[in-house]
């Protein structure tokens, strides 16, 4: 099962679980059964106690206060970067444990789901200012990558060790075996790899990757570099991870029925203790459902890791353009949006006049390049059973075989809900021979068709097509196999499945952070697939995919390049090197654009499209620190009682302001600015920034671009660094001239003779 299979898998699984906790949640008098049902329940304790050795009797003991005797409901322990655990309990049991002392939060184990090398040629070209990036300018620490996602193919050329040095001293991590992964499969490459049982699932007790997904990540992430590869020929040439020198650390938390909340706190916790340094989570939950930050699995997991030095690297999801659809927004997570690169995938289709039409798909059509075949429309092809829209969208059923038999269908796609893999479906079963799809949604994606004649064109090139239709009796045409067209222009741009923000947690938090590359992106796959095998051919050792979850894994390769050559870096002076060096033009040098053609904003990009040279060494850094994520907690409304239980580096003097209130959000730290200026005239915010580069003696000035319709003042004019001053603090005001009418987008740049230090800001009304 694969693909949109899949996917439609891990919704209906989600659905299932919202049900369940809906209907125990509203059951009344008379229904015992839900009541005493038993679900996974994830019980969240806080930090761990490094002082306290036996959390394993402490779980026991919360667990065994509401369980019958001798009864074993336990799933997993919590115990290294933060304590918990996860059991089968009735909805009664975790209401009882939920108001236990110690005890943050109980919530049912919620199934996510993921958010399914010519990129990184693309980013290099991405650049402002020259950067020094000579080997002997980079450390020779070696950086770990966790990847939490559905395992790993160790077999796959882009986890060969050759070269590597011996595995760090540090690491402590493992490779947990089973019937089809053995400790030999780790080398000085991969050099960890645990699994995590799903509790509805028995039969998926390993390491190995069975979808896919894991190993097209882990790929783009940190793979070596591996020459001639492609897709059946498509898109040949080197494939390479971001970070090729970082080792690998894999985490399987995906199952066939999903991403169990439970095993994703658990890789967290083990991937804490092992000593990984980026975490690169491809997944999250649905738009629709929206977990607050103390039963969010990812949040819990991403601040206790935050708190132990790690940066986690997550994708934002796929269920753009609309506003408000991004996940994985907690501010100590880096959250990624989706952009293209210079590449595209034509499959164009050639018609019996000769003229040719361009099309964007990913085919191997067998189809001869002469346009011989006949052309049909869809609404002449009705069954009799059906409307005329219908046939002319191509719905399943709608399509007379007859009618049909040996032809290529043009299929419509107005006001439709049904995707050109539906319609492929819907043609080949009357034994159409090829399809064209008339469409302007999700235009910047070549969606993968394998050996089918299946092609995308747009709606202006509809006209064209069904122009000559009308002008003959005998249209024909044929479809081509895809061609790769490198330097395509314009790039980078924003897909339409891009969630978008502004976040849902908070308006005073900016997010995405960042974009990357996310779209038809070559990695490698998993070498047994024989899903959309061409006939006559081999499972190929790579794929072709796209979404935010490829976006991810070209930011946590970046970030791990960033801290090989800047080890002592924090995990926030590394996020802000990535987020403060971003661009916003695109190779046409104008502003970046979304697939429906509009600028883009910070809601659709962050601080923009992410540069691979720039971050290495980028001048100041905004370094958003443990009190700042204490008092975002503060702000949000957690009680210091609560915020103490949860986190293991509260200072001892530390209390949460009395005015405590959303819109202090706004001053934590943060390399990007939100003020939402609901009922107030004008708004103060202040920022820190620290010099890192090697020069001690230097002076930053600003450059402020901001819409008409505010004034922006910073005080002091310019930031002087020396010897023994290596941070320097700043105010911004902002005065809005009248009444917002709409969301304000605008950026402030702080520049020496060397660097240029760019963050965003957003006035929301």
């Amino acid at each position: 099962m694969k693909g949109n299979d899949t996917l439609l898998l891990h919704l209906f699984y989600t659905l299932l679980l919202f049900l369940g906790v809906r209907s125990s949640s509203s059951a009344g008098n008379g229904s015992n059964d839900v009541t005493n049902r038993k679900e996974v329940y994830i019980v969240y304790m806080g930090a761990a106690d490094s002082t306290n050795a036996s959390f394993r009797n402490d779980h026991a003991q919360v667990l065994n206060s509401v369980l019958r005797r001798n009864e074993n409901a336990l799933v997993r322990n919590y115990k290294h970067g933060f304590s918990g655990f996860a059991a089968r309990l009735s909805k009664k049991e975790a209401t009882s444990i939920a108001q236990k002392p110690g005890v943050v939060s109980v919530f049912p184990d919620p199934v996510l789901k993921l958010h399914t090398t010519r990129s990184w040629d693309f980013l290099k070209y991405q650049t402002q200012v020259k950067i020094d990036t000579k080997p002997n300018a980079v450390s020779k620490s070696s950086s770990v990558i966790g990847i939490l996602d559905t395992g790993i193919w160790p077999e796959a050329a882009s986890f060969s060790d050759k070269g590597m040095g011996p595995v760090p001293s540090r690491w402590k991590g493992t490779c947990m075996k089973s019937q089809d992964f053995y400790s030999s499969n780790c080398n000085r490459k991969l050099i960890g790899a645990r699994y995590y049982a799903d509790p509805n699932d028995s039969g998926d007790n390993t390491a190995r990757d069975s979808n896919g997904h894991g190993t097209h990540v882990a790929g783009t992430a940190a793979g070596v570099m591996v020459t001639n590869a492609s897709y059946y020929g498509v898109a040949t040439g080197c494939a390479k991870g971001g970070s090729p020198e970082s080792r690998l650390a894999v985490y399987r938390v995906c199952s066939n029925f999903g991403c169990r909340g439970s095993s994703i706190l658990a890789a967290f916790d083990d991937a804490i203790a092992d000593g990984v340094d980026v975490l690169s989570v491809s997944l999250g939950a649905s738009t629709g459902f929206r977990p607050d930050l103390t039963s969010d699995p990812i949040s819990l997991g991403a601040f206790h890791a935050m708190e132990h030095g790690i940066l986690v690297v997550c994708s934002a999801g796929n269920d753009g353009p609309s506003s408000y659809t991004l996940v994985n927004d907690a501010p100590w997570i880096l959250t990624v949006a989706a952009s293209t690169i210079d590449r595209n995938f034509l499959s164009n289709i050639v018609l019996g006049d000769n003229k040719i039409i361009k099309g964007k798909a990913i085919n191997l059509s067998p189809l001869s390049n002469s346009p011989k075949y006949p052309l049909i429309y869809g609404e002449s092809a009705k069954a009799n059973s059906t409307s005329l829209a219908e046939a002319r969208q191509c719905h399943p059923n709608s399509l007379d075989g007859n009618k049909v038999k040996g032809k290529i269908v043009v299929c419509d796609d107005k006001n439709d809900k049904y995707s050109t893999r539906k319609k492929v479906a819907t043609v080949k079963a009357v034994g159409g021979i090829g399809l064209v799809h008339i469409t302007d949604q999700n235009e910047a994606i070549a969606s993968n068709y394998g050996d089918f004649p299946a092609t995308v064109i747009s709606s202006k090139d509809g006209v064209t097509i069904l122009q000559y239709i009308n002008s003959t009796s005998n249209p024909v045409a044929t479809i081509l196999a895809t061609t790769s067209v490198l330097d395509y222009k314009p790039a980078p741009l924003v897909p339409n499945f891009s969630s978008r923000g502004p976040s849902s947690l908070s308006s005073n938090i900016l997010k995405p952070d960042i974009a990357a590359p996310g779209v038809n992106i070559l990695a490698a796959w998993f070498g047994n697939d024989t899903s959309e095998v061409p006939k006559g051919r081999k499972p190929s050792l790579y794929r072709i995919l796209s979404g935010t979850s490829m976006a991810t894994p070209h930011v946590s390769g970046l970030a791990c390049s960033v801290k090989r050559k800047n080890p002592t870096w924090s995990a926030s002076a590394i996020k802000s090197a990535i987020m403060t060096s971003a661009i916003q033009n695109d190779n046409l040098k104008g502003p970046i654009t979304t697939d429906s053609g509009l600028i883009a904003t910070p809601y659709d990009y962050g601080a923009g499209a992410i540069t691979t040279s720039e971050p290495l060494q980028p001048g100041l850094v905004y370094e958003t620190n443990n009190v700042d994520y204490l008092n975002y907690l503060c702000y949000n409304g957690l009680n210091i009682t609560m915020i103490k239980v949860i986190s293991g580096t509260v200072p001892e003097n530390f209390n949460c302001p009395k005015d405590s209130s959303s819109d202090l959000i706004s001053s934590i730290n943060y390399p990007s600015i939100a003020v939402n200026f609901t009922g107030k005239a004008d708004a103060v915010v202040s920022r820190t920034v620290t010099n890192v580069d090697e020069e001690d003696e230097t002076v930053y000035f600003p450059v402020v671009e901001a819409p008409s319709e505010v004034i922006v003042t910073l005080f002091p004019y310019n930031l002087e660094f020396t010897t023994s001053i290596k941070k320097q603090s700043y105010n911004i005001t902002f005065r809005p001239k009248t009444s917002l009418k709409k969301d304000l987008f605008g950026s402030i740049t702080w520049s020496n003779d060397k660097y240029m230090v760019r963050i965003p800001f957003v006035l929301t009304k």
